[in-house]
């Protein structure tokens, strides 16, 4: 691994992930969603996304809905490496916690649908991915420990040279540690447009048929400033730190140059040859000396050129945009007391293209934002599968299970095929009509993905969790209700032994190391729906 890749991953790699659902998908598209998960067979306006073949068995007449949501949410990784005890700012400690917040203040969501006859004709307007911002204040583990790697590789350098030339009477900077600032700010929102019709086959099953727009937009701003490495209290920037091991070898050299005259002029005057002279060993050996200055100096001079690329930092900005379409499928069917459904998204196609100052890429890692470039980022097929049993005419209970089949998407990289199968969510939740104005509800939603210690990193990550939520809809008059909903996501930790690493280009290795990952996420739904 090169020490740019590391760099510029991590302060663009950060992006805003799904508050519920799949790695890149969002299913909490309504107010009911928060306050009851598992409504993949539940009869109502919110199944425009999660149930459209139900939607026909609901009354005639124009049915309008609109949601927003607060999500607040947490990344934090706790990592541990030897070369975080160099860091200035680290108090000698190796392990350190590394926190990026995403803060998503509006996402909306839109659903309509017209009934007439034994035809439903529907469209929503949803937030399917994305949907906030992350920011990262301090960076993260992998980024610092590429900085404490040069640290420690300068640090040994110094020590070689100065053991070399300080019987010359001169010295170069020591290395004792490293300083950095980090900072990445990225958004991402991934806008879906959905239309469709559904159509009662009887009075027990109806079908759904639809299309779905997908729009993509992302921006990152990252900076990366002041990397310094630290002698003692005193820091220097990289620059400052070549400009000074090559005086104190310069300075070295001109002492043992005139060491050298000195040896020579004296035999010299005891009658040699100067041929002679330089024939004696205490001269041979400082001409030796000679030799091996100027293979330091020469060494010094590629490591000067290959930490040249980071000595002013990094300023990038990047915009991607893309867009995609694909269909969707859904049925409904009624068994007595008993509804059952099933919806089928097709995967979306989806290439993000580049708006960047970054104009060429020398490393692999970089090309996903070279301008002009285009990045495969496709949203993956998902089956969802629910049922529904009115246990009285006012008590429901409900089931859904949905597979996301991450693997059959194509991502950045062919990152997918590091996942060992798609993402399995379960659902169970139930209702209750407290009376004919109000009704309450729960539901639980656990979310199990297929990760690998190769699929997972500490610049865009997920783990298994478990989400609840609860809420309750109120009748404000006969055709208006208000909805309001808590959802809460907890995210189970995921530890792994990071392999060592090789930054090529500098010809230093990275030790290995340890990373525990986990989230947070809240989520807060007001909505109301209008019947005409």
């Amino acid at each position: 691994m090169k020490v740019k890749a590391i760099l510029t991953s991590v302060m663009l790699a950060a992006t805003i992930t799904a508050t519920a659902g799949g790695i890149l998908t969002n299913t909490n598209q309504s107010i009911d969603f928060l306050r009851n998960p598992a409504r993949d067979a539940a009869i109502g306006l919110d199944g425009v996304y999660s149930n459209p073949a139900g939607v026909a068995f609901m009354p005639e007449g124009f049915h309008f809905g609109f949601n927003w949501q607060y999500a607040h949410q947490t990344r934090t990784v706790e990592s541990t490496s030897p070369y975080f005890a160099l860091g200035r700012k680290n108090n000698g400690q190796t392990t350190k916690t590394f926190e990026g917040v995403a803060d998503a203040p509006c996402i909306p969501s839109l659903q309509a649908a017209y009934n007439t006859g034994n035809w439903s004709w529907q469209a929503n307007f949803s937030v399917p991915g994305g949907g906030g911002k992350c920011e990262y204040e301090r960076g993260v583990g992998s980024f610092e420990t590429a900085v404490g790697a040069i640290a420690q590789k300068l640090s040994a350098t110094s020590a070689m040279l100065n053991g070399m030339i300080s019987p010359l009477g001169a010295s170069v900077p020591s290395v004792s540690g490293y300083d950095v600032d980090g900072y990445m700010k990225g958004k991402q929102y991934y806008f879906g447009v959905q239309i469709g019709a559904a159509r009662k086959i009887n009075e027990n099953l109806s079908v759904y048929g639809g299309l779905r727009l997908l729009y993509g937009s992302a921006r990152y701003e990252a900076r990366l400033n002041n990397i310094r490495v630290m002698d003692g209290a005193n820091g220097r920037t990289l620059p400052e730190y070549i400009i000074g091991v090559t005086e104190g070898l310069t300075n070295a050299k001109a002492n043992l140059q005139t060491a050298i005259q000195t040896k020579v002029g004296g035999y010299m005057g005891n009658g040699m040859s100067q041929q002679e002279a330089m024939a004696q060993p205490d001269v041979v050996a400082l001409v030796q000396s000679g030799q091996k200055l100027q293979g330091a100096a020469d060494q010094v001079a590629t490591e000067g050129e290959k930490l040249a690329p980071y000595a002013n930092g990094m300023n990038l900005k990047s915009d991607q945009t893309g867009w995609g379409i694909a269909p969707i499928i859904g049925v409904d069917y009624k068994l007595g007391d008993f509804n059952f459904a099933a919806k089928y998204e097709f995967k979306t196609r989806m290439r993000m293209k580049n708006n960047s100052d970054l104009e060429s890429a020398m490393i692999p890692a970089t090309a996903k934002y070279v301008d002009g470039t285009s990045v495969p980022e496709d949203a993956p097929a998902l089956l969802t599968i629910g049922a529904q049993w009115s246990v009285l005419d006012n008590v429901r209970l409900n089931m859904g299970y949905h597979h996301f089949f991450d693997k059959q998407a194509h991502w950045y990289d062919n990152s997918q095929k590091l996942l060992d199968g798609g993402t399995n969510e379960y659902l169970v939740g139930a209702e209750w009509d407290v009376n004919n104005k109000l009704t309450i509800s729960g539901g639980l939603q656990c979310t199990r993905y297929q990760l690998t210690d190769a699929y997972m990193n500490d610049m865009s990550f997920v783990t298994p969790s478990y989400s609840f939520g609860f809420g309750a809809k109120y009748k404000l008059k006969e055709n208006v209700s208000l909805n309001l909903a808590y959802f809460q996501t907890n995210y189970e930790d995921y530890d792994m032994d990071t392999p060592e690493q090789n930054m090529e280009s500098m010809g230093i290795k990275i030790p290995a190391g340890h990373n525990t990952f986990t989230r947070t996420n809240r989520v807060l739904g007001l909505g109301v729906e209008v019947t005409l």
